[in-house]
């Protein structure tokens, strides 16, 4: 099975994983507080498990680390070349605030590197996949997929959007968005939640996502394959490409979303 057929298994994967999480959606589940203080429901270990096992059905020789099953060695993850990050419910706040904003998100990483992502959106069926040499799509329930595109340039009757997060931010983020309004001219920010703040990017709905604000890598994986594969990129701060080597921390460093090709690129970086 080649990646393009393999991505069009996981979408499948996905929506499976969606099916499992309704049930408990504003449903008043119970939440438990993880050790690192966020929180996990049973709606979570659901999609878990629909993924974990579909995955080594698909792939039995690519090894999976998921949010609900992290507790893997360093010394066992370096010898990874090519292997699944997951996010069985990404947006769990926003699941349990009974938000529609929480997606489940699939990527396959290969040398750190993100051959494709998968985000699905359990409550209206709407799925992006998409890959860097693979292109990208966004599907609406049983509709055929369309291909998306990133936009280099704001539209000309509107203004510069920045997607934001309704909850994380950072002085820093703060002084660049301020910087940016200065380059590029009024801001229009758009909020949403989880993995979907790449996606408005990669369907051409807005320009720019700067996350100077913790993450996990398996936040952002699935979503940065679906914007790669629109035309998009993910960069350090410093400009380096946004990767997944295997390191001990599972948290991302600081990072710009944005148009590969964007006319207000270098405007951006000389902001950091």
């Amino acid at each position: 099975m080649n990646d393009q057929q393999l991505m069009h298994e996981v979408v499948k994967l996905a929506q499976l994983a969606g099916q499992a999480i309704l049930p408990f959606w504003r449903a008043d589940v119970a939440v438990v507080n993880k050790a690192d203080d966020s929180p996990v429901t049973a709606a979570d270990l659901a999609a878990h498990q629909v993924i974990a096992d579909g995955l080594l059905r698909l792939a039995p020789q690519i090894p999976v680390l998921s949010e609900e099953d992290c507790d893997i060695p360093l010394a066992e993850r370096q010898g990874w070349s090519r292997w699944w990050l997951v996010d069985p419910l990404d947006g769990t706040k926003e699941f349990i605030a009974g938000s529609e904003e929480f997606t489940v998100n699939i990527a396959l990483i290969e040398n750190g590197e993100v051959v494709f992502g998968v985000v699905a959106m359990p409550t209206n069926g709407r799925c992006y996949f998409g890959g860097r040499t693979l292109g990208a799509w966004r599907r609406d329930g049983a509709c055929e997929a369309v291909a998306v595109q990133v936009r280099n340039a704001p539209p000309a009757d509107g203004r510069f959007t920045v997607v934001a997060s309704r909850r994380h931010s950072s002085s820093q983020q703060e002084a660049l968005l301020a910087g940016l309004s200065a380059a590029v001219g009024e801001l229009e920010l758009a909020n949403i939640g989880s993995s979907l703040k790449f996606c408005l990017l990669a369907e051409g709905s807005a320009d720019c996502y700067p996350r100077l604000a913790p993450t996990s890598q398996w936040d952002t994986a699935a979503a940065q394959g679906v914007l790669e594969g629109a035309g998009g990129e993910v960069i350090e701060v410093d400009g380096q490409p946004f990767r997944y080597p295997p390191r001990e921390s599972l948290l991302n460093p600081f990072f710009l979303a944005l148009p590969a090709q964007a006319s207000w690129r270098q405007a951006l970086l000389s902001l950091i």
